[in-house]
């Protein structure tokens, strides 16, 4: 959305003054923060927004707006001026005041839905970035769908050093190089400075040639030149590839003693310094004032995209796919939900033995035509994870209409991308690698669930069942680690029942990320009766005790469930009653009403026991047990029934803890 009429250089530089002013003053009011990076890219921020970004602040949701990420989060003052300028709802100049304050709009970095206007939560560096990668990937995806008379916007990224020092920076340019996403432009605050100081005494990298080297295009200007700014994004939106363009500023521009050195990056001005770069800029001395002439030129920029919109919103009434694309934007799982109940019931008459990640594909192939926002990847693990669903097209610049994603071994941009394609909307995305390597991914992970978008990750391989490989490959510690992430879901399921049940549990989830933990190693039919999504409890009785009251309740996840109902056949038929109960979500059964959860832990003199193979941390305070069977350490290498055997998760070692306690 360029603007027709030539560019004001002198104009630009008194609106982008708004952005330095109110930068410097919320810092110092609060007495912390970051006003280095604002102050040296409020010229960039400011050609953008007034002359390229289509976007219209009386509808911050609208569709077809282009998107902007700020990366380099620390600098969330640059964005909230802008929001604030340009009159997005809820920025009003007293959450300016209140910037880093106890439940203000403004927090120290940019938090999804906090304000309007705020596409995704960043601040940890490069993930803001990676996250602008799904979000030009489901662009794509819509674009092709539904055509540019409804689809075709920008996404634009501010990043800075530190962003594209960070590991994920790499997996993220190459990804998006690979799928030449030319919707997506970075604007590189090149300002040669980190916290600890010049950036050439910790990396030496020409940036340039790394972007080219993985097929992005590159550009360069003087991020204080306005014709410069503006002629390098105008030549950005005709690329047929990513573009960089490293925009060369200065940190803390117009603060005499601190600009271009990293006292600017991370610490208030000071009053003394904070004066002299006002007057240094031809700034009102008063703190947070903004004259009457400047906030109406930001209200002429923000009034510029009004009209695109209702273009926009014209076409969609008119369109003849109007009617699929808010169908696709509503991103309704209900017919997923009802594919997935009839295929549980399926699997219920049909009682296979199978591997849950098997489990995993057949619910995949039984609901996925059903779900058309879906679309699935892999990090190079896709006959391993199960996540292709047969004749799905697959993602590419030749195909970007397909449904199914080659991350190729990039679990932490995956995951980020994920999300970023469930904040653009339209897309409800799910990605698979092994449970062992959620590490790489958890840094996205925890930031789905504190914004809570629906993202599901499939992690197979989901204990020392997968053998052989070793304890490289064998998650102990996984399971607790991600229980321990708020608002994550983690569903452990032991067959394929349940394995459709969690499914569904998943993909309607709205308001978080959830993670389905799945085994290597076959598994026997436990459910007879699918009628009820009884994983939605997240835990419950799978056998009742029988011949008296219970002694003895046997709590089980996954691949386990089978060695309790093993153990309970026993102990019943040597006269000790004893109940299994099936725990596939933790995080579900806490959120049960106190009666439930009561009833499903049983009499207090009943012994509680655990099995997992996995460590115990969790389990204690979830379930108030008397033992726990599970691993204490890392695995080994050997095939999974030795090692079974080896680390005595068995149902004769769940025999003899019974039996000592009850």
């Amino acid at each position: 959305m360029s603007h027709a009429k030539p560019i004001d250089a002198a104009e630009i530089k008194r609106l982008a003054g708004a952005i330095r002013t109110l930068a410097m003053d919320a810092v110092e009011a609060a007495k912390s923060g970051h006003p280095g990076m604002p102050m040296g890219m409020a010229d960039a921020a400011t050609v953008l927004f007034a002359r390229h970004l289509k976007f219209d602040p009386s509808a911050p949701d609208w569709p077809d707006r282009d998107r902007f990420v700020l990366s380099a989060g620390h600098g969330s003052m640059l964005l909230y001026a802008l929001l604030h300028l340009t009159g997005y709802p809820g920025m009003a100049l007293d959450e300016i005041k209140r910037f880093r304050q106890l439940g203000s709009k403004t927090a120290g970095h940019p938090e999804y839905g906090h304000a309007a206007g705020i596409e995704t939560t960043t601040g940890p560096l490069g993930q803001g970035f990676a996250t602008a990668v799904g979000m030009a990937m489901a662009e794509r995806s819509l674009w092709a769908r539904f055509g540019d008379q409804l689809i075709d916007h920008f996404t634009y990224v501010i990043a800075g050093d530190g962003c594209l020092m960070e590991g994920v920076s790499q997996e993220a340019i190459t990804l998006a190089g690979r799928h030449r996403l030319d919707k997506l432009i970075v604007l590189w605050d090149d300002n040669s400075i980190s916290i600890d100081g010049s950036v050439s005494i910790s990396d030496a990298t020409d940036q340039r040639k790394r972007f080219e080297a993985s097929g992005w295009r590159t550009l360069a200007c003087d991020g204080h030149d306005p014709k410069a700014i503006d002629d390098a994004l105008t030549e950005a939106k005709t690329s047929d590839r990513p573009v960089l363009i490293a925009v060369k500023t200065t940190i803390g521009f117009g603060a005499p003693k601190k600009s271009g050195t990293k006292n600017a990056h991370g610490e208030p001005l000071g009053a003394e310094e904070l004066a002299a770069a006002k007057k240094a800029l031809g700034l009102p001395e008063e703190p947070f004032f903004v004259p009457d002439d400047i906030r109406k030129g930001w209200s002429a920029i923000a009034a510029r995209g009004k009209a695109a919109r209702e273009a926009w919103e014209a076409r969609a009434q008119t369109s003849e796919k109007g009617d699929a694309l808010r169908a696709a934007l509503a991103m309704d799982p209900a017919p997923a939900i009802a594919a997935l109940s009839a295929h549980a019931k399926k699997m219920a008459a049909e009682k296979p033995a199978m591997a849950t990640r098997a489990a995993s594909g057949a619910a995949l192939d039984a609901m996925f035509n059903e779900f058309s926002a879906l679309i699935g990847g892999s990090a190079d693990l896709t006959g391993s994870n199960n996540t292709l669903v047969k004749n799905t097209q697959v993602f590419d610049h030749e195909t970007p209409a397909g449904r199914y994603v080659h991350y190729g071994v990039r679990e932490h941009a995956m995951a980020a991308a994920m999300n970023g394609m469930a904040l653009h909307g339209g897309v409800v995305p799910y990605g698979g690698t092994f449970l062992v390597f959620s590490d790489y991914s958890r840094p996205a992970i925890r930031l789905a669930a504190l914004m809570g978008v629906r993202v599901v990750h499939v992690l197979t391989h989901d204990s020392i069942g997968l053998g052989e490989d070793g304890p490289t490959h064998q998650p102990v510690e996984h399971l607790a680690a991600l229980r321990a992430i708020p608002n994550l879901r983690v569903f452990r399921p032991c067959d394929a029942v349940e394995t459709a049940e969690c499914w569904a549990l998943a993909i309607a989830h709205e308001k978080g990320p959830s993670a389905l933990a799945l085994s290597r190693q076959s598994v026997p039919a436990l459910r007879a009766d699918a009628s009820e999504n009884l994983c939605a409890r997240g835990a419950y009785e799978l056998l009742p005790a029988t011949g008296g009251p219970a002694r003895v309740a046997l709590f089980a996840t996954g691949t386990e469930v089978a060695l309790a109902v093993a153990a309970r056949e026993t102990l019943q038929t040597e006269g000790v009653p004893t109940r299994v109960i099936s725990a596939p979500c933790f995080e579900l059964f806490s959120e049960q009403p106190e009666g439930y959860q009561d009833s499903v832990l049983g009499a207090d003199d009943e012994v509680r026991i655990g099995v997992e193979a996995a460590i115990g941390l969790g389990w204690f305070e979830a379930f108030g047990l008397d033992a726990f069977i599970g691993m204490h350490g890392f695995g080994a290498s050997a095939p999974a029934k030795d090692l079974y055997a080896h680390f005595g998760i068995t149902a004769e070692a769940i025999v003899e803890t019974a039996k000592a306690l009850a």
